[in-house]
């Protein structure tokens, strides 16, 4: 009994993700000595005002085929639970090309780009104006994906995603 080569890539993506969280969630810690727990407290949050952010995907690229969405995600953690992520794209109306958004049921999907499971959340309508406004309800991983062009958007032009949000501390 063996381990194909997909089975070790899902192991070697899993570990490597759960890395990333840990490492993640660790950044903003003090670890000095001293004892003042006023303004080094390890409950400390880099974002002080403890608020829900509104994070647009992709920042001021938004959200387009050729963009690497991975990256973005990794570039712009932490991320936290109640957070509301804005999906902003043309409608076809304005634009010979077409976007959606699919949130993917789990890792395997996502790194296959399968959308036999997944659920449409915006369709290519949405994104338009303010943008499709989704919120980080639980603390569990989301996996996001353009399904356009049965998965070529997601496969080839990197557009997808994933997001483990964090559970905020609170200041004392």
């Amino acid at each position: 009994m063996g381990f194909s080569a997909d089975k070790i890539m899902i192991l070697i993506v899993v570990t490597a993700s759960m890395f990333i969280t840990v490492s993640v969630a660790n950044r903003d810690r003090y670890y000095g000595g001293g004892g003042n727990y006023t303004t080094h407290c390890p409950c400390h949050s880099l974002n002080s005002t403890n608020q829900p952010n509104k994070i647009i995907v992709g920042g001021s690229e938004h959200w387009h085929y050729g963009f690497n969405y991975s990256v973005w995600a990794f570039q712009n953690n932490p991320f936290y639970v109640n957070d509301v992520l804005v999906f902003k794209y043309d409608p076809p109306s304005k634009s010979p090309f077409k976007h959606n958004v699919y949130l993917l049921p789990d890792m395997w999907s996502y790194l296959k780009c399968n959308f036999s499971r997944a659920k449409l959340i915006a369709t290519t309508t949405q994104g338009g104006g303010e943008g499709f406004k989704f919120v980080l309800k639980k603390w569990k991983p989301y996996y996001f994906a353009c399904g356009i062009h049965e998965g070529i958007h997601c496969r080839d032009g990197g557009m997808k995603f994933f997001v483990m949000p964090m559970l905020r501390r609170w200041h004392y």
